[in-house]
C-alpha cells in the first residue's frame, strides 16, 4: 500500500520547508521554501560553510561600505540566494526566498529588495519563474506583492493568520499564500488552556479550510499553501490543499505511515459571500482579530531577530 506521503503527493503539491538541501533531496518535493530562521540554521551546519564563504566573498566586492557590519548585512541576502540556487538544483519547481522582515511595513523598500534578489538570481542564470519572493502579509507587504506580480515577479505571502489577510492577498492577485497552521494552533492552545484539539477542530486547519473554500468558490487564482505544521494530523486533514510546505521531520513521519488517507479539501464546497477590502477595513479587521495581530507581530519580530543574529554570525566570520 502507498505511504501517506505518496498519497498526499497525489492530491497536493508537497513542498519541503527547510534550507537543508540534503533533506530536500531525500524527500523529492516539487518546491522548497526558506525563511530567515531556516537559512540561519542551515548556515551554521558544517557542510554549508563553503556557501557561507562564497556569500561573504561576494558581499566584500559588492558592498559600497567596507565595514564588517555592512558586508555582513549584504551577505545575508546573498546567502539566501546561494541556498536558493543550490535548492533549485534539487527540486524541479520553485524556491521561496524571503525579503528582509524588517521591511515588512515599507512597500517601496520591499519592492526594491525583491528586485535585488531577482537580479542576483537572474545573474546566476535562474529564471524568475522559478522564484517566489516571500513577503509578510502586512497591508504594505501585500501592496508590494501587487506591484511585483504586475511586473511578472511571483510572490509568496507569508506570516498569514487572519481571513482578512487572505482576502487582501487574493484581491492583489498574488501567486501564493502561506497560512501558518501550527502557529494559529499555538495561540489557541495558550489562550484557551486546552491541551489539544482533534485534527478536524484544529483552529489552524479550520482557517486554511475556510480560505481554500473561499478562494475556490470565488474563482481566485491565488494558491493556498498550508505551512508551519505541528503534527501529521494537521497535514492529513488538509490533504487536497493546493500545496503544503512540510518540515523534514514530518515528511519522514508521513513516509513511514501506511493506510487509507482520504482527500479532505475539494473545490466546490460552499463558502461565504465575496468581500472587498480597502486599507481601513483591513486595519479594522486586523485589530479585531487578536490572534492575527499577536502572531503577525511575533512572526515579524522573530524573523527580524533571526536576520540580525545571522548578520552577527557572519560578521564574526569576517573577524
Amino acid at each position: 500500500m502507498a505511504t501517506f506521503l505518496e498519497q498526499l503527493k497525489a492530491v497536493t503539491v508537497v513542498v519541503a520547508d527547510t534550507g537543508d538541501f540534503e533533506s530536500i533531496q531525500k524527500f523529492r518535493p516539487r518546491d522548497a521554501t526558506t525563511n530567515p530562521s531556516l537559512i540561519a540554521s542551515a548556515a551554521a551546519m558544517p557542510q554549508y560553510q563553503t556557501l557561507v564563504a562564497q556569500a561573504l566573498d561576494w558581499a566584500k566586492k559588492d558592498s559600497a561600505d567596507s565595514s564588517k557590519a555592512a558586508v555582513a548585512k549584504r551577505a545575508v541576502d546573498r546567502l539566501a540566494v546561494e541556498f536558493g540556487i543550490e535548492i533549485l538544483k534539487v527540486v524541479p519547481g520553485r524556491v521561496s526566498t524571503e525579503v528582509d522582515a524588517r521591511l515588512s511595513y515599507d512597500t517601496d523598500k520591499s519592492i526594491a529588495k525583491a528586485h535585488d534578489l531577482i537580479a542576483m538570481y537572474t545573474k546566476a542564470g535562474i529564471s524568475k519563474d522559478r522564484i517566489l519572493i516571500k513577503l509578510a502579509s502586512t497591508w504594505e507587504g501585500i501592496k508590494a506583492a501587487e506591484v511585483l506580480e504586475r511586473e511578472g515577479i511571483h510572490c509568496n505571502l507569508t506570516l498569514l493568520f487572519g481571513f482578512h489577510q487572505a482576502v487582501a492577498c487574493a484581491e492583489a492577485k498574488v501567486t501564493l499564500i502561506s497560512p501558518f497552521v501550527g502557529r494559529i494552533l499555538d495561540w489557541y492552545l495558550k489562550s484557551t488552556g486546552k491541551a489539544s484539539y482533534t485534527p478536524s477542530e484544529d483552529p489552524g486547519v479550520m482557517s486554511v479550510t475556510r480560505i481554500y473554500n473561499y478562494y475556490k468558490a470565488h474563482g481566485y487564482k491565488t494558491e493556498v499553501m498550508g505551512a508551519s505544521f505541528r503534527n501529521v494530523g494537521e497535514i492529513t486533514e488538509l490533504a487536497g490543499c493546493d500545496l503544503l510546505t512540510i518540515a523534514p521531520k514530518l515528511l519522514a513521519e508521513l513516509e513511514g505511515m501506511q493506510g487509507e488517507m482520504p482527500r479532505k479539501l475539494n473545490p466546490g464546497a460552499k463558502s461565504e459571500a465575496k468581500l472587498t477590502l480597502d486599507k481601513t477595513t483591513f486595519d479594522r479587521m486586523h485589530a479585531e482579530d487578536k490572534m492575527a495581530t499577536d502572531k503577525l507581530k511575533e512572526g515579524i519580530d522573530g524573523f527580524s531577530k533571526a536576520i540580525t543574529d545571522l548578520e552577527k554570525q557572519l560578521e564574526t566570520k569576517l573577524s
